[in-house]
């Protein structure tokens, strides 16, 4: 049977790039319903012409007002909660938009879905999170605070109906304003590739990967339990010349343009207190939630300090697996996008 039969969706944020490959991956399944609820009315005019199709409903709204999303969330079985503010520079700029988003958005996300007794809720983080230096990871890195607090308040309260997890991104590959499509437009128009920095070091997925991380977190584990995928780690400089070798670019100039604001020379997506109770799982790692509540007096237990050795994938261009069609795909999906936009 499938993991969907006859259960309604909702995704938040659901034009991004997560949304759109969730609904290629499973709209022609035998789920009942997928409402994509975001703020994005061009998008979602754009995805209902693109798929035609009656299992999905476009809800315009947004996070920050619950009750509308409590409205939205009623039968809803499952939620996957990608909405954020995620541009790095952006949120800079705007920290309390970021906060107002990916803090309070997710707890009015979270509560409506709880209250409306949805069964599975998966919230979508990233790596920024941790050791966070930008007002775009401080926000997520709080964000996580909510999660665990709220699966805390489940477990307290023996609620067994609703199940919360949520999971941590890598930088995911050609997704919308990512690096990969800036470099690939301009090695096929034969300019410099601008790099902030060759020697910083990013963890790299595919969103076919994300996807399946977020399937894997709602099939497995507990309330307040983290998800990771063990994505692969390269630096710019790396991954530049991957591309120019797909490419067979003439040009390889690389031109350094310096890190923009509160960008991290070296990203990570698992903390090492977090390797203390983590669990490796092959691809992916498991981090439980801390259980132990502030009456330490009661329950005086430290955690031993050893973190587990779990390996992450080595530092250099294993990127092969992204091969040239797939990278044609999405550029050429981010086309179809521009021109029906221009007609």
């Amino acid at each position: 049977m499938n993991l969907f039969t006859d259960k309604t969706v909702l995704l938040t944020g659901g034009t991004g790039s997560f949304g759109n490959t969730f609904i290629k991956r499973f709209l022609d399944s035998d789920i009942k319903k997928i409402i994509v609820f975001s703020r994005d009315e061009d998008k979602q005019d754009l995805m209902r012409h693109e798929y035609k199709n009656r299992k999905l409903k476009f809800v315009l709204g947004n996070v920050t007002e619950y009750n509308h999303i409590y409205n939205v969330l009623q039968d809803v079985d499952i939620v996957f909660h990608a909405a954020a503010l995620k541009q790095v520079p952006s949120c800079e700029f705007a920290p309390l938009e970021a906060s107002k988003t990916n803090i309070f958005g997710t707890d009015n996300v979270l509560t409506a879905a709880i209250a409306q007794q949805v069964k599975h809720i998966i919230c979508l983080s990233t790596g920024k999170a941790v050791y966070p230096i930008n007002a775009m990871g401080l926000s997520k890195a709080l964000m996580e605070k909510v999660i665990v607090n709220k699966a805390r308040e489940l477990i307290e309260s023996e609620n067994t109906t609703t199940v919360l997890k949520y999971i941590r991104f890598s930088n995911v590959f050609a997704t919308r304003g990512s690096a990969i499509n800036i470099f690939t437009k301009q090695i096929k128009s034969g300019q410099p590739v601008t790099v902030t920095h060759p020697d910083m070091i990013r963890s790299i997925m595919t969103m076919d990967e994300a996807v399946d991380l977020a399937i894997f977190a709602m099939e497995n584990g507990e309330n307040g339990d983290l998800f990771i995928y063990k994505a692969r780690r390269t630096t710019l400089k790396q991954l530049v010349q991957y591309l120019f070798e797909v490419y067979q670019a003439e040009s390889r100039e690389i031109k350094v343009i310096g890190a923009r604001h509160g960008e991290k020379m070296e990203e990570t997506i698992l903390s090492m207190d977090e390797r203390i109770r983590a669990v490796d799982l092959g691809n992916y790692i498991r981090v439980p939630m801390d259980r132990r509540g502030l009456n330490y007096m009661n329950t005086y237990q430290g955690i031993n300090r050893r973190g587990n050795n779990i390996e992450v994938k080595p530092l250099e261009i294993k990127v092969k697996k992204l091969t040239l069609e797939y990278i044609q795909t999405i550029l050429q999906n981010r086309g179809n996008e521009a021109n029906s936009k221009i007609s």
